[in-house]
C-alpha cells in the first residue's frame, strides 16, 4: 500500500465530486480521475489506447462527451486521446511523478485482489472509493453521505453496489445500521492461492 498515493486518489476523489455535475456516470468520474492524476503543468493529458483498453474504457467515447458538456475538458486529438483540461484547479497540482503513482494507484488500488474487469463501471468506480478510505488493516469506514457524494449514487444505489462488490469478492463484509450514517467495511487484501 503506498498512502501518499492513496491519499492524493483521496482528495482528488473529494475534488471531482465538486467539480462534476451530479449526473456524471462512473465511467466518466474513472476517466477525469486518471485525466487530473495524468496531466502535465499545462493542463494538457494524453491517454494511450493501452491505458483505456486495461480500463476497459476504450471504446467509450460517450464518457469524453460527458467530461466536454460539463465543460471539464476538451478533447484536442481524439485518437489517441489528448485533451485539456478546462478547469483551473488543475494547474495547481503536486509535481507530476508524484500524481503519477496515484493515477497508478488508482489502477490496482487492492493490490492483491484486483478489481474483476466484468464488474461494471459504478461497482469499479465504488471500489476505489472504498480502497482510499481503507486503513493498512484492510478495514475503513465513513459517512453514508461522502460515500454517496464520491460515487455520484444515491444510497439506495451504493448499498447495490457494496452487495455487488461482497458478492465479487473484494469486500469480506459491510455493515450499515439503519440508524446510523457511517458505513464501514473490510477489504479481502490476502494474497489469493494459486488454483
Amino acid at each position: 500500500m503506498d498512502p501518499d498515493a492513496q491519499k492524493r486518489v483521496r482528495q482528488m476523489l473529494v475534488y471531482l465530486a465538486s467539480a462534476l455535475p451530479q449526473s456524471c456516470s462512473p465511467g466518466a468520474r474513472l476517466l477525469a480521475l486518471q485525466c487530473a492524476l495524468r496531466t502535465n503543468d499545462s493542463g494538457v493529458v494524453r491517454l494511450p489506447a493501452g491505458l483505456l483498453r486495461g480500463m476497459r474504457l476504450h471504446h467509450r467515447m460517450d464518457l469524453w462527451d460527458e467530461l466536454e458538456y460539463a465543460h471539464w475538458l476538451r478533447r484536442e486529438v481524439r485518437r489517441p486521446v489528448r485533451a485539456r483540461l478546462l478547469d483551473a484547479a488543475m494547474q495547481f497540482q503536486p509535481q507530476r511523478p508524484q500524481r503519477a503513482r496515484a493515477a497508478h494507484w488508482a489502477l490496482h488500488p487492492l493490490p492483491h485482489r484486483p478489481v474483476p474487469h466484468a464488474l461494471p463501471c459504478a461497482a469499479r468506480f465504488a471500489a476505489l472509493v472504498l480502497a482510499a478510505h481503507t486503513r493498512p488493516d484492510g478495514t475503513g469506514a465513513a459517512e453514508l453521505d461522502l460515500l454517496t457524494h464520491l460515487c455520484g449514487q444515491t444510497p439506495q444505489q451504493l448499498s447495490d453496489l457494496l452487495g455487488q462488490l461482497s458478492r465479487s469478492g473484494l469486500l469480506l463484509g459491510c455493515h450499515h445500521p439503519r440508524q446510523q450514517d457511517e458505513v464501514s467495511w473490510q477489504v479481502d487484501d490476502s494474497v489469493p492461492r494459486p488454483l
